[in-house]
This record gives structure tokens, sequence and C-alpha cells, in this order.
């Protein structure tokens, strides 16, 4: 596809929290920026006035914007820090120390140290993170030491030192903060159950630990104690609303290439993201139009070949939604569950988006090819023998039984064609039978499309469930019509879809553009039948308000609301305006029928 202006690109953009990149004529990257909202902070650059003459020259270059979603504004902050470390665009400011965000460090050690750091070193401890504030760090830090006393020295706590007394325990033991293992008086057994406790806390599972302290403040304050109590409280609620783990990197997965691939009838759209050390530092996606109807699994198969050349990755690994054959050294994972599954689930996140910027801008550019993908697509979601170009919608509307009125709404290619609507009165049926009354204005329309030799419908969409689709059927039946047009009925409860003689209903995917366009022709429907209903209802009780006057019939009610326009103006008119519509004696009988005390 050719490169779209900047205009589309904007109007295109999601509203969701990440990154956004901006590219020059010559593909080079000029600018990495984060944003809550996409669509509104990039738009902002070439909606405002700018102060500074450097972000107007840099606006000028732009050419392209690629964005990577993410889930929060965290997230979106430490991939951005990541990207213009790899990248270095011209147009950021670089940190002068360059600096990482920090971690929480386990000490891979006998009695293990926990501290902040912004080093990873490859020497079996764990690592938790990153943080976007070394404030959230310490917060977490100091609400672990102040419920389990943890060594604070650097001494080498083996069992030999130990048991030949090297060592001396020091203030912290004195002050409660630790409870000495450097002279045995704390076992290994007990200070790694608290280590057990303090990664769960870590990683924000904090039930058990949530039991302990509440525990604590409960004996506290059976004590009496309510200011240790009290400080106890602040803890847990620290605890409680305390939020760890970022979702976008782990520096357990490291150099990693992630796959996921969206497709429909004509495209397939694959995703790609680049981990190097625990960071995304490259997303890309690609657009595959089909040629024939080729499978996922084979298109995602070419893509990794194609992406990992163009990028030059050299990756050993692979994470995928599914199973497919690779070149013999990588090795595939396809994740179920924790973070790998959730960075798979990110990057098909971030093929969607693309998928529909795509539609969008296809949509603006190309009407045509856009129509043409919703209806191929809609005629393989509702299994139709063709494309339903003009599809019809009926909806039953009446209120208590009263002035049962139907609609009929006609949709080509996709789109509303209002000037096709139609309202009926329903003239056969007594009181509210909403199956009778979808039987008769079935039969109505479609005795006069065939009357008059109009083009009929590739579908009938009937507003509600088997029985109001029977109905329907009813009607088509005695017009010869039956499986010459593809009939439905929608349900409003579950959105379920009923095809004729068939009890197990079709559920389209929420987000299904198919389902999208079936829920518009039924709201448009019931739009437009309620609209009829209501001016139906108001025009009867204004006439049977004004047939209540002795002598005023459905005819002279008529004379006056032509002549006048409505009651306000009939009851304000004068006994002389009066007799020039209907004439003296029924006027003076309406005149003195809104004016008696």
């Amino acid at each position: 596809m050719p490169q779209v202006s900047i205009e589309i690109q904007l109007q295109t953009l999601p509203t969701d929290p990440g990154v956004y990149q901006f590219y020059d004529a010559n593909g080079k990257i000029l600018y990495v920026g984060k944003a809550k909202n996409l669509k509104k902070r990039v738009t902002s650059y070439f909606t405002k006035n700018h102060e500074y003459g450097k972000t107007r020259v840099m606006v000028k270059k732009i050419v392209r914007i690629d964005h990577i979603v993410v889930p929060t504004e965290s997230d979106a902050l430490l991939l951005e820090n990541n990207l213009i470390k790899k990248y270095r665009p011209r147009y950021n400011v670089l940190l002068k120390d360059d600096k990482s965000y920090p971690w929480i460090c386990i000490k891979n050690e006998r009695f293990p140290r926990i501290f902040p750091t912004r080093k990873l070193i490859k020497d079996g401890s764990e690592y938790f993170g990153p943080y976007t504030s070394m404030k959230t760090v310490r917060t977490l830090l100091d609400l672990i030491k102040s419920v389990y006393p943890l060594r604070t020295c650097n001494y080498d706590l083996s069992e030999e030192k130990i048991k030949a007394g090297k060592y001396k325990v020091c203030l912290e033991y004195h002050l409660g903060n630790c409870k000495g293992p450097c002279e045995g008086l704390q076992t290994a057994e007990e200070y790694d159950r608290q280590i057990l406790d303090i990664r769960e806390i870590i990683k924000g599972n904090f039930k058990s630990s949530l039991h302990y302290f509440k525990g604590q403040m409960k004996a506290l304050a059976a004590e009496m104690k309510f200011e240790e109590a009290q400080h106890i409280k602040d803890k847990i609620e620290v605890l409680e609303n305390y939020q760890v783990k970022s979702t976008i990197v782990n520096p357990k997965i490291n150099n990693v290439d992630v796959f996921s691939i969206i497709s429909d009838e004509a495209f397939a759209y694959v995703n790609f993201l680049q981990l190097s050390h625990g960071s995304i530092i490259r997303s890309h996606t690609m657009e595959i139009k089909k040629k024939l109807e080729e499978k996922d699994e084979d298109l995602l198969q070419l893509a990794i070949v194609e992406i990992r050349d163009r990028f030059k990755s050299e990756s050993n690994e692979v994470y995928l939604p599914f199973k497919v054959t690779v070149e013999p050294h990588l090795k595939v994972t396809v994740p179920q569950l924790g973070d790998k599954r959730k960075i798979v689930e990110l990057s098909e996140r971030n093929a969607k988006f693309f998928r529909q910027e795509r539609f969008k801008q296809i949509s603006i550019i190309d009407p045509d090819r856009h129509t043409n993908r919703i209806m191929a697509q809609m005629k393989k979601d509702i299994r139709l023998s063709e494309e339903p170009r003009h599809i019809e919608c009926f909806d039953n509307s009446n209120i208590q039984g009263s002035n049962p009125v139907a609609a009929c709404v006609v949709f080509k290619d996709g789109k509303p064609s209002k000037k096709e609507y139609r309202h009926y009165n329903i003239k056969t049926v007594a009181g509210p039978d909403d199956f009778a009354s979808m039987e008769e204005v079935v039969f109505r329309r479609y005795k006069r499309l065939l009357a008059e030799d109009e083009p009929l419908p590739q579908l009938i969409v009937i507003d509600g469930g088997k029985g109001q689709l029977s109905s329907a059927l009813k009607s088509l039946d005695l017009l010869g019509l039956r499986g010459k047009i593809a009939i439905i009925g929608i349900a409003k409860r579950l959105e379920e879809i009923y095809f004729p003689e068939d009890p197990i209903p079709l559920y389209l995917d929420k987000k299904s553009e198919s389902l999208k366009i079936i829920q518009q022709l039924r709201n448009e429907a019931h739009r437009f039948g309620i609209t009829f209903h209501r001016n139906k209802r108001s025009k009867a009780a204004i006439n049977s308000e004004l047939e209540r006057i002795d002598g005023v019939g459905e005819k002279t009610a008529a004379d006056l609301l032509k002549a006048f326009k409505s009651v306000k103006r009939i009851k304000e008119a004068s006994i002389e305006n009066l007799a020039t519509a209907v004439g003296m004696v029924k006027a003076k009988k309406i005149y003195e029928t809104f004016h008696q005390k």
C-alpha cells in the first residue's frame, strides 16, 4: 500500500496509551515519545503553534508515524526509555548519564540481601522490575524491612565461617532490624521462609503477607498498643494499593522474537516484537495480501523468515501463538500463561490496531475496496450464497397495544439508504401481536416489490428471535420467495442470530464488522419505527382531545389543526377566528369548552 498522507494517519490513530515514533522521508527516526492518548498527543504536534523553532522544523520533516500500543502509561514510559536508548533519535533529549530504571535485587547468596540497583548482573540473582520511580522501590523495600528483619551487611555468611565465630552482631541486631544470622542466631531455613514471602510481595501476591499483617495489627490492638497497630495499618494500605509489575519487560525474557497474526478474507497482518535484555526494542507490522485461501500457519511461517532477515535478527528463540515449522536452530515457545503469554497478547493487540487503522485509511482513500471487503466478510460470516449488497430490516413498535406500526430500513453496500425507508400502519391485526404484525408487514413489503418489479434484497434481517422469524417465513412462503432471499433473526439479549429451521443460534464475535452492521440495521429500524409510533400516538391524542367536544368530528378536528397548527393555538383563538375555520355554531362550542371555569 502506498504511503498515506499525514492527515489520514492522524485520523486513524488509536486513543490508547502507547509510544509513537516520527520518521522522515528517508525512513530515519526523528523522535520517540509516549502518550496517555496516542491520537490526542500526536495530533497536537500538527495543530498547535509551536513556540520553539526546533519543534516546527521537526514537524515539517515528518512523513510517517509508527506507534506501539501498551496497557498503561507506566508501560509507555518504560518502552519510550528503551527505544530512545536504542535509536538515539535526533530530536530526543538523552539522559546525560543514560541511566536505566531501578530494579529490586534478591542476591544469590546464603541469607540473601535485598536492595535496589540499576545494574543487572548475571550471577544467578533475581531481579524484579523495572520501576518507573526509585521512590516506589524504596517504599516497597521499607515496607518489607519493617515487617521482615533482614541483614544489610555484605559478609560471606557461609556455614563454616559462622561456626568459626568470625563475625559479631552489629547495631542492626540490637535495634531489632536483624536476627543475627552472622552468629547463628537465625537459621537459614527460617530466613529463606521470609524470602519466599518477600518474593510473593514483590510479584504482587499479597495474600499470605496481608493475613500476617492483619493478625499482627489485631494482636497489637488487643494489647492496647494502638500506635503500633496504626503503623501496621498504614503499611497494609500501602500494600493493598500498590501495583507492581510491568507487563512490558521481564529480565528473564532475553533476546527473543515475538510474532502474532490476524487475518481476514483478503489480508493478513503479522506483528513482530523484538526483545533484547528484557526490553522491547522494536515493533513492526507487515501486511500480506492473500492470493488464494492461504492458512495463517503458512503465512506466519513465511513472515517469520522475511522479518527476521529484514531486521537481521540473531535471536535463538521465538514466541508464537501456535506451532509452525521454523529454522532448525530456533527454539519455538507457545506460551499459555504468565509474562510470556502477555507479550504474545500484546503483539496480537498491536496487529489488531494496525489492521483497524488500515481499514480506516482504506475507507477514506479507496471506499470501494473497503465495501467489497466488508461484503465478502458478511457473506462468509452469515453463510450466504452471495454478498448482501442490499439488506432490509423489519421492526414492530407498539406500546400497550396502541397504534401498532412497523418499520423497514434499507442498507445498500453496508450503508443506510434513507430514501428507501418505509413506515407501515398495521391493518389486519387487533391488539399487541408482534408475530402477526411481522407476518403482515413482510407480506405487504415484498408483494409490492414483486408487483412493481423492483429488485429484491439479498438478505432480510428480522428484529426478534425464532418467533418473529417464523412469522416472516410464512409470508415468504405465500409469495413463493422461500429460499430465494436469505433471512435471519437477531435476538436482543445475547445478540443471537437465528436461521430458518435451525434451533441452534449463531454467535458472531462481538467485535465482528458483520455483527456491527446487523446491529446498526436493527438499531436504525428501531429508531425509525419508534419515531413514527410516537408521532402517531401524539396525533391520536390531539385528535381525541378535539373530538371529545360536542359537534367536533374527525373532519372538523383536521380543519382546525390545518388552520391553527396546534391545540394550544386553538385554545387561545377568539370565537371570530374559530368561526372562519369551522363556522360560528361549532366555534362557540369549542370556545366555551376551552374557557369553562
